[in-house]
């Protein structure tokens, strides 16, 4: 996910919910913010169990974070700091550490198992004991509208895990499920601050919308992800025929940030912490995970 914590990559902004810094935790959607979690000293001793050398806590933190995410994180290197080791891994050509305790079993402050377990610190976040109901709002969706499994997809356009599962997974989905009127595809935004062109290409797709081209402004933005600014919006709303005059004033006066701002107000809500994140039948699902996580987790609600 630039798992919001898409590790974002899954990518994600920081509310003062207190259950809102545990997920961030628990997702590790964005790598870059697990620096935040060393600020401050930290003694933990009294770890049990064995330790193991810096470089296989290295390798396991970098595992654990690509199953989480989808790929992308590569361990670079480590510093014994004494009670823990601070493990430098390799996210989006940037080098980020990561501090986690010298048995290679959690991240250090909030204690996240790095088997997936999660220690209680006294905070659940909302989607934590099982599926929850999730508003489509009056989003966009493809499928039939009563469909028996409803996927409400938090997303950002700048989000190169985003852009994963729409050129991976998303047409796979369609074929066995939405066109044939089993599941519903929900597409609601979730756009990052550190990715400086997805709330404008949000507000985008909402006012391509207005003219009920929601999906194909949508499918422009992620075919073109490296070309956001506003110039390119405008040139993709003449190429899918659109009215450029009402849509450039959509744009340009804002009209729709207040759409999308709500959109990721009730993501963060719900638990989201990084992009994608994806409600099937209200359970939660992060990352760009292959086409078998969703098709297990579709199957299952099918079969109730």
């Amino acid at each position: 996910m630039d798992k919001k914590v898409s590790l974002h990559s899954n990518s994600i902004r920081i509310k003062k919910d207190p259950w809102v810094f545990s997920t961030l935790i628990l997702g590790v959607i964005l790598i870059v913010l697990i620096v935040l979690l060393a600020l401050g000293k930290v003694n933990f001793s009294g770890v049990s169990g064995g330790f193991i050398n810096g470089d296989d806590a290295g390798i396991k933190v970098a595992d654990f974070l690509n199953a989480r995410v989808g790929g992308g994180v590569t361990y670079d290197s480590y510093e014994d700091l004494g009670d823990i080791y601070q493990v430098n891994v390799n996210y989006q050509n940037q080098v980020v550490p990561v501090f986690v305790t010298k048995d290679g079993e959690y991240f250090v402050q909030a204690a996240v198992p790095l088997d997936g377990s999660v220690i209680d610190d006294g905070t659940t976040p909302p989607n934590a004991n099982g599926p929850i109901e999730v508003s489509v709002d009056d989003d966009a969706f493809i499928g039939e509208e009563n469909a028996l499994v409803t996927i409400v997809e938090f997303s950002d356009y700048q989000c190169p895990f985003c852009e994963r599962f729409y050129l991976q997974t998303l047409d796979q989905l369609k074929e066995e499920y939405i066109d044939t009127g089993k599941v519903k595809l929900v597409y609601r935004d979730f756009p990052l601050d550190f990715h400086p062109n997805a709330q404008k290409a949000a507000e985008a797709a909402e006012c391509a919308g207005e003219q009920n081209k929601y999906f194909q402004m949508h499918d422009k933005l992620f075919e073109n992800q490296v070309a956001l600014d506003t110039d390119d919006l405008k040139k993709y709303a003449k190429d899918i025929g659109l009215n450029t005059a009402q849509f450039n004033t959509c744009l340009d006066t804002g009209k729709m940030a207040s759409e999308v701002e709500s959109d990721y107000q009730e993501g963060v809500n719900y638990g989201v912490s990084g992009t994608p994140a994806f409600f099937i039948n209200g359970k939660l699902i992060e990352g760009a995970q292959p086409f078998s996580v969703f098709k297990q987790a579709i199957d299952a609600e099918l079969n109730k």
